[in-house]
């Protein structure tokens, strides 16, 4: 087939054809599809030369027809054995890492790097294969290194090279997250006037404790030493930087530095920064109060603790007078709600509250904080809320009967703080045990506070049902750090060096930045479960040199996505080492 252009004084046609041998003998040129006319093919060509795409049209169908007609057969015999330690197996999952990995340009990163340092190992390799490992078979650095000889493309690199390169990435991580951001920002526009802020931490199985691994609150419940991680996302739920402390750290100061050095080198002047009530200290909020020719430029949304609020403030929380519901008129009291007609609606009541600085030490210039508050409530959470506590109380009197009711760990959602025990029995005599039971009084304190949600904020124009919006999305960022515990395994954590634990969440956050571009280009229509076995699944069988490779997974609903996301296709009955050599080549274009 052939590509043909009919030109006219003001256009042109683009026509595929072929020359076809009749039975005569004689040769004639048939029309085998019309691409239309320039206009037509402009618009098909998405921006590309209307000339060079029609061409590569044509090579595509010519490379279809050679592939369908042409037949592979290949030879095996029941009596000859297999090769001693030839493998025939491979993933070819990782291209569709790999070629995100390529349009964020870290081959470049890595080559930036490379001439900082004077060393013969291949860094983008060992890269890229860290980050596919960890989201396709996430261990450590020794399997991970056992791991990468999975994947066609066969690494160049020895174990030694792996961990003499994570001191150099440990080195470089502030470079390599602020390269991301900008790359990635070629791929998808990313919404940065909102960032989201957490915290987690990672333990280690160790004991000993030293600079950086210290022993602190797990929030996996580990008693092992841990590291924490602060984190900012962005408003579209990508990573945007972090940054590592000792695990024995408030994590409340982790938050300014951090985000001073996102603002100086990323450029970022204008951001509205969302945490949790965990994060939302005096100082963060004021840090976060900032105008610049009477224009605000940074502002805070944090949820709010109503039972760490002054008592007034929850008194006005508490008050079950004076609720309203978006678009309609009027107040409502929260105690004449019917549960059929009111169920999933959510009332809010609202008001600014002054910091008070009469009894603080001010400094010179400074202002009192001024905070709108916004309280919610709903039905369907204040039953979600009792389901909760049941729950935890029926746990609390199997603890009573089993006799493990004493508290060891302080725990706000610890069953046991139901817990209440005396050494007088209801006569009014003395006992020599202790007899535990059930408190009441505190199931009733914690019943005042069910289905109620308060937020903090300094906006003074955006809209009450706007900023409960932004705030809803931290789920988003707690969905990261799931991510990279559990589907990235990033803990328990191995290493030992400190620049080589470094090195192990720069590859985890580069990784997150892959795999959650990954799914906003499927339309995030898919769970990371189902992506990741998918991507785990794509195995393609080689039976030997030069007979190509043969698909050994199910074509599926996800595996027709990802071939149709990313521009290329290992699901022909058989893949030649030419049309794989195009698959790579495809995998690993820069944007």
């Amino acid at each position: 087939m052939k590509l043909t252009v009919s030109k006219s004084k003001n256009s042109a046609t683009f026509y595929v054809q072929k020359s076809i041998r009749k039975s005569n003998g004689s040769v004639t040129t048939a029309t085998i599809e019309k691409l239309g006319n320039l206009d037509m093919v402009k618009t098909r060509a998405n921006g590309k030369d209307p000339y060079i795409w029609a061409q590569e049209y044509v090579d595509e169908l010519n490379r279809k027809e050679y592939e369908e007609q042409k037949e592979i057969l290949i030879k095996c015999s029941p009596s000859k054995l297999l090769k001693p330690d030839e493998k025939h197996l491979f993933n070819c999952g990782y291209l569709f890492l790999q070629s995100i990995y390529y349009s964020l340009n870290l081959d470049k990163i890595c080559s930036k790097i490379s001439k900082k340092y004077s060393f013969e190992y291949d860094l983008n390799d060992i890269l890229s294969r860290l980050i596919f490992t960890r989201i396709l078979y996430p261990s450590s650095k020794l399997a991970s290194n056992r791991s990468s000889k999975m994947f066609i493309e066969q690494p160049t690199f020895n174990l030694h090279d792996i961990y003499r390169s994570l001191s150099v990435l440990a080195k470089e991580s502030d470079f390599i997250q602020s390269e991301l951001y900008k790359n990635s920002q070629i791929i998808l526009p990313r919404r940065n006037d909102i960032l989201y802020y957490d915290c987690t931490n990672y333990y280690f199985e160790i004991e000993q404790e030293d600079e950086l691994r210290k022993y602190g609150k797990s929030k996996q419940h580990q008693p092992l030493p841990i590291v924490g991680m602060g984190m900012f996302m962005d408003h579209d739920g990508i990573p945007l930087a972090f940054d590592i402390f000792p695990g024995n750290k408030n994590e409340q100061p982790t938050l300014k530095p951090l985000e001073q050095k996102v603002i100086d080198d990323y450029g970022i002047d204008s951001i509205i920064i969302c945490t949790d009530a965990g994060l939302s200290s005096n100082a963060n909020r004021k840090f976060n109060d900032k105008t610049l020719f009477g224009e605000r430029i940074r502002s805070f949304i944090t949820t709010q603790s109503i039972k760490q609020l002054p008592k007034y403030l929850k008194e006005f929380a508490l008050d079950p007078e004076g609720w309203s519901l978006q678009g309609e008129t009027g107040l409502f009291n929260l105690n004449n709600l019917d549960e059929q007609t009111d169920y999933n609606k959510v009332f809010y009541k609202e008001r600014w509250i002054k910091e008070d600085l009469s009894d603080k030490k001010v400094k010179e210039g400074d202002k009192a904080l001024e905070q709108h508050l916004i309280v919610s409530f709903s039905l369907k959470y204040k039953k979600y809320h009792q389901k909760i506590r049941q729950s935890q109380i029926d746990r609390a009197n199997k603890l009573i009967e089993k006799g493990e009711y004493k508290r060891n760990q302080k725990n706000q959602n610890d069953p046991r703080r139901f817990i209440a025990t005396e050494t007088m029995t209801s006569s009014g005599e003395v006992c020599d045990r202790e007899i535990p039971y059930i408190d009441s009084n505190l199931i009733a304190e914690e019943e005042k506070y069910d289905g109620l949600y308060a937020v903090c904020t300094n906006l003074e124009t955006t809209s009450t049902e706007e900023i409960v919006r932004i705030n809803k999305k931290r789920w988003e960022i707690e969905e990261c750090f799931r991510i990279m515990k559990t589907e990235f395994s990033a803990r328990p954590i191995y290493l030992q060096r400190e620049d080589r634990i470094k090195a192990h969440f720069i590859t985890c956050f580069a990784s997150l930045v892959v795999f959650r571009i990954l799914e906003k280009k499927l339309g995030e229509q898919y769970t990371c479960d189902e992506i990741i076995n998918v991507l785990r699944s794509m195995m393609m069988y080689r039976p030997g040199e030069k007979l190509g490779y043969l698909p050994a997974y199910t074509r599926t609903a996800i595996t027709d996505a990802l071939h149709e996301a990313f521009g290329f296709r290992t699901d022909y009955e058989i893949l030649t080492d030419l049309s794989m050599k195009k698959v790579f080549r495809d995998s690993k274009k820069s944007r």
